[in-house]
């Protein structure tokens, strides 16, 4: 199903494609995690551009839920854990693009470095809220099924938040983690991130996405406990 998703998929195809995942109930995960591979390729690397996949997929996972009569929210827990691993790729990918940037040779200010981390940071934060707000706009039948489903994934850590707090980890030092905590803070509320870095960062994205395509082992596809 996911071969006729367009790269550059419109908010609206984003939707209908989780919707049919959903609703048709096989593998779903694994449809819901490349329908947002291939969506966020097609975005620039910032929170907007993540936000706006995230929040089409979960409308779709939705959608596809209200006509589901059993199995409910076990569909959407294996939506959020296919959304979930499509996001925690991104976030190796910020980290990749941050790693190339930051080499040896390359002229990358640390006001960039910082800006693109505090970015990264937010990703955990932003997927779950993003998901929330999803939830509360959904119908009566849905709404609790979808919270629980969230829920379940705050509780279990997701690896989105693991590969971020690996990711922040390499950094931290570079800076001082007190000066760097503070630094962050205060550059989370913004959402423009270096043209450099989000074209490398999209570039490393998509290799990483085919290598999953011709690979499907490489990607987790089990729950992890907390």
């Amino acid at each position: 199903m996911t071969e006729t998703i367009p790269q550059d998929a419109t908010e609206a195809e984003i939707r209908d494609a989780a919707s049919q995942s959903v609703r048709q109930g096989t593998d779903i995960r694994s449809q819901v995690h490349e329908i947002t591979l291939r969506a966020l390729q097609s975005r620039r690397f910032d929170r907007d551009g993540i936000r706006q996949v995230v929040r089409a997929v979960a409308e779709g996972t939705a959608l596809g839920a209200e006509r589901k009569h059993t199995g409910m929210r076990q569909a959407m827990s294996e939506a959020l854990l296919g959304l979930d691993q499509a996001l925690s790729t991104s976030a190796k990918a910020g980290q990749e693009a941050l790693k190339q940037l930051t080499s040896s040779g390359r002229s990358f200010s640390d006001s960039e470095l910082k800006q693109a981390l505090a970015n990264l940071r937010r990703l955990e934060t932003d997927f779950l809220d993003t998901v929330g707000q999803v939830a509360d706009a959904t119908s009566d039948s849905v709404r609790p099924e979808l919270r629980e489903a969230l829920r379940n994934a705050g509780r279990a850590g997701t690896a989105t938040g693991k590969q971020v707090a690996l990711t922040m980890g390499d950094f931290a030092q570079k800076f001082g983690a007190a000066s760097f905590e503070a630094t962050l803070t205060g550059l989370e509320t913004a959402a423009d991130v270096g043209q450099r870095f989000s074209l490398i960062a999209s570039g490393i994205l998509s290799g990483m996405a085919e290598a999953l395509r011709t690979d499907p082992k490489a990607e987790p596809t089990e729950p992890r406990g907390p």
